[in-house]
């Protein structure tokens, strides 16, 4: 009797395992056939930005100039919120505590390490992500649901050049420049809480401190961030209202997972290019 229940539980145990095996293959297969999708997505939209950029400027720089207002002027409402916020919880109560415990010489390092660095960067993204990236997918997978892009097509329109190259261009314009805006804003902010707190720090200390905290490598690479952010979110965008969806039903799947792997993406990204710079560093 034992001998048969053992058995029983061992098959049970191998079918599990062989569910779970092929669950992971799957999935597997699945996560690298969409990446080399989405590199050659990418490589594609990039030569067509080359290759095509100077075409039809009448109807793509004006899309260009829409994209441009949408990524960055529309949100610079948000950005400006989310700066304020960064700086009265992060940076004024890092002063704050460096002040009371004696080493507010650190205070410089410390901004440009975390807020410059990492938070500015990496917020920019997240809010251009949610705002911006997922009305993109939206967008371009009703489009093609609705058969609009396979219309252009028979126009002998370039798809590509028409809906993605306007959208990689202001998304990556609009990351650049709202992480800009992002850092200084949540840099004086941070001031502005310590000095309501009566911080002894001066306001000329403290920009003396973060200026002599940056390098010229930290620059390059909020730059490298913002560009590289930009164009995760977007083509990760287009990849998938573009290549993806065949239906309305799909539309909220798809942009689900399209944020998801922007998220991914530039996480990666970020590691990558902190690792780097550390090392060049040393």
């Amino acid at each position: 009797m034992e001998s048969v229940e053992q058995s029983e539980i061992k098959e049970k145990s191998s079918n599990f395992i062989a569910r779970i095996s092929e669950k992971l293959a799957e999935n597997i297969f699945y996560a690298f056939d969409t990446f080399k999708g989405f590199i050659a997505f990418t490589l594609i939209s990039l030569g067509v930005l080359v290759k095509k950029f100077g075409k039809a400027t009448c109807v793509i720089y004006p899309l260009i100039h829409q994209q441009i207002r949408r990524c960055g002027v529309s949100l610079l409402p948000v950005v400006i919120f989310i700066s304020l916020a960064l700086g009265f919880l992060v940076v004024g109560q890092t002063v704050a505590l460096l002040s009371r415990f004696g080493v507010k010489d650190l205070v410089g390092v410390l901004m440009v390490a975390a807020v410059v660095r990492e938070l500015g960067p990496i917020a920019a993204a997240f809010i251009i992500m949610a705002r911006v990236g997922t009305a993109i997918v939206i967008e371009l997978s009703t489009s093609r649901a609705l058969g609009e892009v396979e219309t252009l097509e028979a126009l002998g329109i370039d798809p590509v050049h028409y809906f993605v190259i306007p959208r990689l261009i202001g998304v990556i314009s609009g990351t650049i420049s709202l992480t800009v805006y992002l850092v200084i804003g949540a840099l004086l902010s941070g001031y502005l809480f310590a000095f309501i707190q009566d911080v002894p720090l001066e306001p000329w200390e403290y920009l003396r401190q973060i200026g002599d905290a940056l390098i010229w490598s930290d620059f390059l690479l909020i730059f490298l961030k913002a560009c590289g952010f930009g164009l995760i979110i977007s083509v990760t965008a287009c990849y998938y209202g573009l290549a993806k969806p065949l239906n309305l039903n799909m539309i909220s799947k798809t942009a689900t997972s399209a944020i998801m792997q922007s998220i991914i993406g530039c996480v990666l990204l970020d590691g990558i290019l902190i690792f780097t710079y550390f090392v060049m560093l040393s």
